[in-house]
């Protein structure tokens, strides 16, 4: 019997032990679809019509979605989107004109030359319909996309919390003399508050220096140039009737007018608010936004 107890108890501990290194197996295959996307992204960089050498982030395969990040901010801060989407999809991050890794000029850095890299880097890639997800500055930057260029090589576009329409008040103007004051006077300072404002959720403090890092990359007077139109003329209400395709709206709270001006002006428009989120929504709730966009994307692809 206590030869048998023994044995029994080997067996037993054999057992777990087995058990455990198979699950630990079965766990890898069940990771191995998002180890790959996150290991296959590509870091490339193509020229544009004015000889400046842009950079962008390519991954997976399928029909394409070009995200283009905010003001200053760069490629990589899709990644949540890139290691998500590239399993179904064929993934286009950009850093825009100045920003990231992409080259740092004096010129150029308008709504309406960005809107033409961004053509440029579509025809770059074959010229096939994408669909385009624009957050923050790059909200302006699509509509003026569409309002040069229509939407014969959009299949979708997804707005990302930014106001579509702001009145002229002293309120406004003294705002935006405020914030190119602070910017230009204690750029770093600036720069620390802002990244930190865009996240409501948690995150990591390295994370958060990285982005910090990352978007003091462009040049003070440059990201001045970058936001100076819209901070003078921030008005997308007649581009509204052109949207001829799906499109989506997601926006925080604050920008909550917004998202009922699509769903009101945009034939078929859909809009979605995130209330507890930060600007930095598709960090701050990754999933939720991941979701949204894939069933819109799905049904956009669709048509």
């Amino acid at each position: 019997m206590v030869t048998f107890a023994l044995s029994y108890n080997r067996w037993i501990t054999l057992r777990r032990q087995i058990v455990r290194k198979f699950r630990g197996w079965f766990f890898l295959l069940l990771l191995h679809p998002l180890l790959h996307a996150a290991t296959d992204m590509k870091s490339k960089f193509f020229t544009t019509s004015d000889g400046v050498r842009l950079h962008y982030l390519e991954s997976g395969a399928g029909p394409t979605i070009l995200f283009v990040p905010g003001w200053t901010m760069p490629a990589w801060i899709w990644q949540p989107q890139i290691d998500y989407f590239s399993r179904s999809y064929h993934v286009i991050a950009i850093d825009p004109r100045s920003q990231g890794e992409s080259e740092k000029t004096p010129d150029g850095n308008y709504p309406g030359r960005r809107a033409q890299d961004y053509k440029e880097l579509i025809d770059h890639l074959g010229g096939s319909p994408v669909i385009m997800v624009g957050w923050s500055l790059a909200v302006s930057e699509s509509l003026t996309f569409v309002d040069m260029f229509g939407t014969s090589q959009l299949k979708g576009l997804v707005l990302v919390d930014l106001g579509l329409y702001t009145p002229v008040t002293q309120q406004a103007n003294d705002s935006r003399y405020l914030q190119f004051h602070t910017f230009q006077s204690d750029r770093r300072h600036y720069t620390e508050t802002f990244v930190r404002s865009m996240y409501h959720k948690p995150h990591s403090e390295e994370y958060l220096k990285k982005v910090i890092e990352a978007s003091l990359k462009t040049p003070t007077a440059t990201g001045i140039a970058l936001i100076g139109e819209l901070a003078t003329r921030n008005d997308q209400r007649a581009v509204l009737p052109k949207l001829n395709i799906p499109v989506l709206a997601i926006m925080t709270a604050a920008n909550r007018s917004s998202a009922e001006m699509i769903t009101a002006n945009v034939s078929g428009g859909q809009a979605e608010v995130f209330e507890d989120a930060g600007h930095c929504l598709f960090v701050d709730d990754a999933d939720r936004f991941n979701t949204l966009v894939d069933n819109f994307a799905k049904k956009a692809d669709a048509r």
